[in-house]
């Protein structure tokens, strides 16, 4: 069979733990034997991180901005007991996050449904997507350990020398302090890009904050997504008989647990990240969540939503089996070659990714998977494989579809 050939490379990030293991299982059983796969490789991987002082991830999301798409393994954001578990110069922020920043770019996540496995939520019958604001709030923050008595504030001084200053706390004992900030271009990018992304999908647009509660913060977002929609998509909107609305997010929960799905949600960065894993869960397993990071320029950065799988790399160094899920590693492998295949004209690139997703639902469907999905799914005569053996499974229903 006659490889397919990529003219334009991919951005290529390795990662850590058992995800960078089923990253090369990827590569060897289901790309390399059907793809002349081309490929500018970053090792993102955390002791490489290290080495460089980080400089290896601004170099790969420039690299992403000068191919426009990229694919990302899982990466472990540094706590202080990874720091002297690896024995680290210093506790690095998240690859994530710096590349969304370098980016500026909005999240979109969504689950993989499947046969056989139905949501915990008995209402939702069609995915929700996700989408996160990429840019700043817990994610750029600056925090302090108060020590002891004191007046913290906050302080802006502006370029022509005027000075505002606002009085936070004043401590009477230990405490502590974060500051966060976001910018208007980047809401502003945010909001076109999910009011984008609704109109190609065809789906809804909901939004949430507590503007009630953070009457500047939040309260921008809110704003700010108004204006522009008002100006902006009302129209496109109303031809495409498409809602956008606006509720907090407290009230947008509720909706979302009563709701049969079907639309997108719109969430700040914090929110979007703990409502993706809420929403991941309940459809099934946070290795069926998709995600890709788009770009104002049109960048695409294509990764799973998960983590590293910590618990189950341990157990592969100590030589026992593990039953870890590709799922969603496989699909931002098929999302980027998709991306790549639609931006350089190759329709065998586009088709074998399709037929890649294809294989791989159908290979559950037809009972055989891992461990995680085993124990939700209500098919009859499951088998349940080891991690490469279902990679080896779906390349053999991926011949079956390509014969």
């Amino acid at each position: 069979m006659t490889k397919i050939q990529m003219n334009v490379p991919l951005v290529e990030m390795d990662g850590d733990e058992m995800t960078r293991i089923i990253w090369d299982y990827i590569k060897e059983i289901l790309l390399h034997p059907y793809i002349e796969l081309k490929t500018e490789y970053y090792d993102l991987g955390l002791q490489k991180r290290d080495e460089t002082d980080d400089q290896i991830t601004i170099d790969a999301a420039l690299a992403t901005k000068k191919y426009g798409v990229a694919v990302k393994c899982a990466t472990i954001t540094p706590n202080a007991q990874r720091v002297e578990e690896y024995n680290l110069k210093q506790m690095w922020k998240s690859p994530n996050g710096t590349i969304r920043a370098l980016l500026d770019g909005t999240v979109f996540r969504a689950p993989v449904l499947v046969e056989g496995i139905k949501p915990l939520v008995t209402t939702w019958k069609k995915p929700i997507t996700i989408a996160r604001h990429a840019y700043g709030d817990i994610y750029r923050n600056v925090e302090y350990r108060v020590g002891g008595p004191g007046k913290a504030e906050l302080v802006f001084s502006g370029e022509h020398g005027e000075e505002s200053r606002q009085t936070i706390y004043d401590f009477e004992g230990k405490g502590i302090l974060m500051g966060m900030h976001n910018l208007d271009h980047s809401i502003e990018s945010f909001a076109r890009a999910c009011f984008n992304y609704a109109l190609d999908v065809n789906q809804d647009l909901w939004f949430s904050t507590k503007d009630t509660i953070s009457k500047q913060y939040d309260h921008t977002f809110k704003d700010i997504f108004q204006e522009i929609y008002d100006k902006e998509y009302k129209e496109r909107f109303d031809e495409a008989q498409l809602e956008y609305f606006y509720t907090l997010i407290d009230d947008a929960v509720a909706r979302v647990i009563r709701s049969e799905g079907g639309y997108i949600w719109a969430c700040k960065n914090y929110d979007g990240d703990v409502m993706s894993d809420m929403v991941a869960t309940a459809f099934g397993s946070l290795a069926m969540m998709t995600s890709v990071l788009v770009s104002p320029e049109g960048y695409f950065e294509y990764e799973a939503a998960h983590g590293t799988v910590t618990r189950h790399y341990y157990k592969h160094l100590q030589g026992e089996e593990t039953s870890t899920n590709p799922i969603a590693t496989i699909f931002a492998w098929t999302g980027a070659l998709k991306k790549r295949g639609e931006l350089d004209d190759l329709k065998d690139l586009v088709d074998f990714a399709r037929q890649l997703e294809e294989a791989s639902l159908k290979t559950i469907e037809a009972g055989i998977m891992t461990k995680d999905l085993a124990l939700i799914s209500e098919l009859p005569n499951i088998k349940t494989v080891n991690t490469k053996s279902f990679l080896e499974e779906i390349k053999k229903t991926l011949d079956t579809i390509r014969s």
